[in-house]
C-alpha cells in the first residue's frame, strides 16, 4: 500500500464533517468501538503521557504551544491536531515533524486487518474517518516512542476519539456557541461536552471563561475529584510589544514577572500562551522537568499558520481562519488594534452550517469592500448565500468562482497602503495560502506541507 492508496483507504470510512446537518453524539453513542480497536491494536493509546485539550477557540495554538516546549524539554513529543490546512499528514507529527508518507501507508496497512475485523462485528459500530485517524495517531506515536502525546479533541470531547486516553492534565480553551447542531444551543450545554475530557482526579488547567462555563467545568470537577487550575488566578498577563512578526507579554505569578515572546499575533493568543504556560507548571509540579528557559524558548519556536497571520506586505495580506461569531469579533478587535490602512478588502467564505448571519454582521464593522466566494470543501455556503447577508447589512459583495480568483481580482484593486483580509473557514485559508506561496512575495515563513492536492477533512469543522 503505497501513500495514495492509504489516503484513499482512509477516505473510504464515513465523514460526518462532508454531510452538513449529521449529528453523531446521540444519546445511545460512546466510544466502545474506539476502544475496541485500540484493544486489537495494542492500546497505543496508553503508551505515553498525555496532555488533552478541548475547547472552541484556541484549543490548537495552545496544544501546539505545549507540545514545542516539552519537545524543547527534552521529551519526545507526539501533537495530533484537526483540521489540516494542506495536507492529512499535518495532523500527526512528532517534534514538530510531520509523519512521513512512508509512516502513514505502513500505519494504514498494519491497521486494516483490525479495522475491517471491527466493521464486521456486530458488536460495534463502525469507525469513522476522524476515528480511524485518531488511532493511527496514537499508533504512531508508539511507533515513534513518544515521551509526551498532546492531544487536541476534533469535536467537543465527551464522545470525542481522543477521549480514549488517561491525560495528566486536561486544558480547556475559552468557550463559545459554535456545533450547536451536536453540541447543545447552550454555553452550558457545549460546556457540559467539553468538560468530558476531565478524568477522576486528573489536573484540569482552564482559560478565562464566561461565569455559566465556569459553573459547569466546576461542577464536573467537583464530581471527578478533580483538581481545577484557573488559568487567570494563577498568572496576570498584558502585551508590551509587537509587530506583525511576533508580539511579548509579561506574566506575573507565583515566580514573579517573566516575560515571554510568541511568533503569533493577535491578543487571544497571548491568552492562549498564559494557558499553555500554566498547563507546563502543572506538569512542572508534577514532575517533569520543564524550566522557566524552556517554557520561553519553546513559545518562540511555536508555528501555528491560518491564525492572524500576515503573509505578504504592499498591500498587507491577512488571513485568518474565524468562523464562528466569537472568533469573527476577536478578528474584527484585533484588525482596529494592529493595523492602519486606507481601505479594507474582505474576502470571506465560510461553511454551509455555521451561523452565516452572525459572522456577517461582525465583520460589516469593518466597513470593506467585499468578495465572496467558496473553498473546494463541499460543505462551503454558498456565495450567493452569504453575499446576500452582506445586503441585508447594507454592504455590497462582489462574488468570485473560488478562493485564487478572489485574491487575484482583489488584489488587482488594491493599493500598497491597503489591508486585504481573508477569513471565514480555516479551508479558505488553506487554499490562501497555498496562492500566497506561488504568487505573493512572502512576508516571514509561509509553509503549506503541501503534497499536490488539498484533502480537507476532520472533526473540528471550520
Amino acid at each position: 500500500m503505497d501513500y495514495r492508496e492509504a489516503e484513499e483507504y482512509l477516505h473510504s470510512f464515513v465523514d460526518f464533517e462532508m454531510i452538513p446537518g449529521i449529528s453523531f453524539a446521540s444519546s445511545d453513542y460512546d466510544l466502545l468501538h474506539v476502544e475496541e480497536l485500540l484493544h486489537r491494536m495494542g492500546d497505543p493509546h496508553l503508551a505515553a503521557r498525555t496532555v488533552h485539550i478541548a475547547g472552541t477557540k484556541g484549543k490548537g495554538s495552545t496544544a501546539a504551544m505545549i507540545a514545542q516546549v516539552l519537545t524543547v524539554s527534552g521529551y519526545r513529543t507526539g501533537l495530533y491536531t484537526s483540521p489540516h490546512l494542506h495536507s492529512i499528514r499535518e495532523r500527526l507529527s512528532v517534534d514538530s515533524d510531520p509523519i512521513s508518507q512512508l509512516d502513514f501507508a505502513s500505519l494504514v496497512a498494519e491497521a486494516r486487518p483490525h479495522l475491517e475485523s471491527v466493521n464486521r462485528s456486530p458488536v460495534y459500530r463502525q469507525p469513522t474517518f476522524f476515528e480511524v485517524l485518531t488511532a493511527l495517531a496514537f499508533a504512531y506515536f508508539k511507533m515513534k516512542q513518544v515521551d509526551f502525546q498532546v492531544l487536541e479533541t476534533g469535536l467537543g470531547g465527551r464522545l470525542d476519539a481522543t477521549n480514549v486516553a488517561s491525560p495528566e492534565v486536561c486544558v480547556i480553551t475559552p468557550i463559545s456557541l459554535d456545533h450547536t447542531e451536536v453540541l447543545g444551543n447552550s454555553l452550558e450545554k457545549i460546556a457540559y461536552e467539553k468538560a468530558g475530557i476531565i478524568k477522576p482526579r486528573s489536573m484540569v488547567v482552564v482559560s478565562p471563561q464566561a461565569e455559566e462555563v465556569n459553573s459547569v467545568i466546576r461542577d464536573v470537577c467537583r464530581e471527578k475529584g478533580a483538581k481545577l487550575v484557573k488559568a487567570a488566578e494563577e498568572l496576570k498577563w498584558h502585551r508590551v510589544a509587537g509587530d506583525f512578526h511576533c508580539q511579548s507579554f509579561v506574566a506575573e505569578g507565583k515566580k514573579g514577572s517573566r516575560c515571554f515572546t510568541i511568533p503569533l499575533l493577535g491578543d487571544y493568543q497571548i491568552d492562549n500562551a498564559a494557558t499553555a504556560v500554566v498547563a507546563l507548571e502543572v506538569l512542572a509540579s508534577l514532575g517533569f522537568e520543564i524550566s522557566d528557559a524552556d517554557v520561553a524558548e519553546g513559545l518562540a519556536k511555536t508555528y501555528w499558520p491560518g491564525r492572524f497571520q500576515v503573509v505578504s506586505l504592499q498591500p498587507t495580506v491577512l488571513v485568518d481562519g474565524a468562523h464562528n461569531v466569537a472568533s469573527a469579533m476577536k478578528l474584527v478587535e484585533n484588525i482596529k488594534g494592529y493595523f492602519h490602512y486606507n481601505e479594507l478588502f474582505l474576502i470571506m467564505g465560510i461553511s454551509c452550517d455555521k451561523d452565516v448571519s452572525g459572522v456577517v454582521k461582525e465583520l460589516v464593522w469593518l466597513s470593506p469592500k467585499v468578495v465572496v466566494t467558496r473553498s473546494a470543501h463541499p460543505r462551503s455556503a454558498s456565495p450567493l448565500v452569504v453575499a446576500s447577508e452582506f445586503a441585508r447589512c447594507g454592504v455590497a459583495a462582489d462574488i468570485a468562482e473560488n478562493v485564487p480568483q478572489a485574491l487575484s481580482q482583489t488584489l488587482s484593486l488594491a493599493n500598497s497602503n491597503d489591508l486585504v483580509c481573508v477569513t471565514g473557514s480555516l479551508f479558505v485559508v488553506a487554499e490562501a495560502l497555498e496562492y500566497a506561496a506561488r504568487h505573493l512575495k512572502r512576508f516571514g515563513r509561509i509553509d503549506t506541507n503541501y503534497d499536490g492536492r488539498s484533502i480537507h477533512g476532520g472533526a473540528d469543522w471550520s
